[in-house]
């Protein structure tokens, strides 16, 4: 008893501290800097909404009121978008940069691959009412602006003198929104007035680099979107500098992927059922099993899988490669002709998990899926269903273990993913979500992340104390101002 008690309070501690310097973080970027408020008139909202080709849900409805009474205080808006594949979260961003550029200023958002990024720019192109998409900058004409609105697309993979133009238009605002990878966050961007960035699809994205990109503008509003939930644990302390959004209901029309468990010795009909879709003008995706130790390894298990379908299983099939150690142009490439269905069937290494957008592709087939956390098999699962076809998911293991079955089975019976990242936290601790190193955070050596009430109470509590002494300068805070010093410390460097 003595000991849960000194164990608790020993965890209480190390949270608090965490929790304090999160808030005072927070705190102070938000008392040093302000934003340019954005005022989105209802004109345009209606306007904006009415042309879409489908009506919002309830939960998009509720996270952009929040959005919009984030943007329209001088506070820079610093805001966590959750949302399942699929949800909408897009047209969030999209009317978020509607009311910065209606008020004169730049826009940008962020996606971790070019793919990604290409994808967003023809979204977003769609979304504002464009007719194409295949050039890197476009003029639209929409009835809520009164002038054509300017959207630039910025890749690494650009020509020298495409960079140039664009890198010329941010800087003179002649660019009202530009779509791009992370490296719009790098050196050589200059913008004449950005007042929103939405950085996609990146939990990998720390408490650190979120920062940086605050040093872009005059402090831009910030919207963080990821389809990967988060824990609410996770959402109070790695994120806890973000307030939280949630949109937690699919748009009507979108159909659940089925998720089927395949024993070792069904691995025929698997294989038959993707011939199946494939002859029906389908797509598939084969996930090669996870090597936690090394991308190498991996790399070349996918190689092998590849060759071994190519030549014995779908000798007749177009089969295409993907895999973390090819170069960037190479993967472009690949995902490309997937996307325009020039390949039936992708083998691919877990590359694939994050965002990319193939309507037409409805099996997900994942070999080694006791290897995978259950976020990341939601993430995998996510890549099917996008599209008007039924879908499904096939979990191949060969030899799972009890604790790896029961993990398996909780994917095939729920698709909330919410529920699956508890279960997750629960499972295998919040290592899936962030490398320490990567979130700002120090290791915890007694508190656990899945611990909810604890986390809540210290929150609380941190509230409580800066909320009295912003500074921790009462002399009955010392200990704990010295403590939180050498935390903030210990924890910056990794920011940079």
């Amino acid at each position: 008893e003595d000991l849960q008690q000194a164990r608790r309070r020993l965890a209480f501690d190390e949270l608090l501290l965490m929790q304090l310097a999160v808030l005072r973080r927070r705190r102070e970027w938000q008392a040093e800097q302000t934003a340019p408020p954005l005022l989105l008139d209802d004109n345009a909202k209606t306007a904006f909404t009415t042309g879409l080709p489908f009506t919002l849900t309830s939960a998009q409805q509720r996270v952009l009121d929040d959005v919009i009474s984030d943007l329209s205080a001088e506070r820079p808006m610093s805001r966590l978008l959750q949302g399942d594949v699929g949800s909408g979260k897009t047209v969030i961003a999209a009317l978020a940069l509607i009311a910065a550029v209606s008020a004169g200023y730049q826009g940008a958002i962020m996606a971790p691959t070019e793919i990604l990024a290409d994808q967003h720019y023809r979204t977003l192109t769609r979304l504002l009412g464009a007719t194409e998409s295949n050039r890197i900058l476009l003029e639209i004409d929409t009835p809520y602006l009164p002038r054509p609105l300017r959207l630039a697309l910025l890749t690494g993979s650009l020509r020298q003198k495409a960079k140039k133009t664009i890198y010329d238009g941010l800087e003179s605002g002649e660019i009202d929104v530009v779509v791009g990878t992370h490296a719009i966050i790098q050196g050589g961007v200059a913008f004449k007035s950005l007042a929103l960035a939405v950085v996609d699809e990146q939990h990998r994205f720390g408490v650190l680099q979120r920062a940086a990109l605050r040093q872009k503008g005059t402090s831009p509003h910030l919207l963080v979107m990821t389809a990967t939930p988060i824990p609410r644990t996770l959402a109070l302390t790695l994120y806890g500098d973000l307030d939280v959004s949630v949109i937690d209901e699919m748009p009507p029309g979108r159909k659940p992927v089925r998720t089927v468990r395949v024993m070792p010795n069904e691995r025929d009909e698997a294989y038959a059922f993707v011939r199946e879709q494939v002859k029906e003008g389908r797509q598939a995706f084969v996930i090669c099993p996870l090597v936690e130790e090394s991308e190498s390894i991996e790399a070349k298990a996918a190689t092998q899988e590849y060759e071994h379908l190519a030549h014995n299983v779908f000798p007749d099939l177009r089969l295409g490669l993907l895999h973390g150690r090819m170069a960037q142009d190479e993967k472009e490439v690949v995902m490309r002709d997937f996307y325009d269905r020039q390949l039936d069937v992708l083998v691919s290494t877990v590359v694939i998990e994050v965002g990319i957008d193939v309507p037409n592709a409805t099996v997900m087939l994942i070999e080694g899926a006791d290897r995978f956390g259950l976020a990341q098999l939601h993430q995998l699962r996510g890549r099917v269903g996008r599209g008007e076809y039924e879908s499904v998911c096939l979990l191949l293991s060969e030899s799972p273990s009890i604790e790896a079955d029961e993990r398996l089975r909780i994917v095939e019976e729920t698709t909330d993913g919410f529920r699956l990242a508890e279960e997750d936290l629960r499972l295998r601790g919040p290592g899936e979500y962030v490398g320490t190193r990567q979130s700002g955070l120090p290791d915890l050596k007694v508190a656990t992340l899945s611990d909810l009430r604890l986390i809540e109470l210290t929150r609380t509590e941190a509230q409580t104390i800066l909320r009295d002494d912003p500074d921790l300068e009462h002399p009955e805070h010392a200990v704990l101002a010295g403590a939180v010093a050498r935390l903030e410390e210990r924890v910056t460097p990794e920011m940079h």
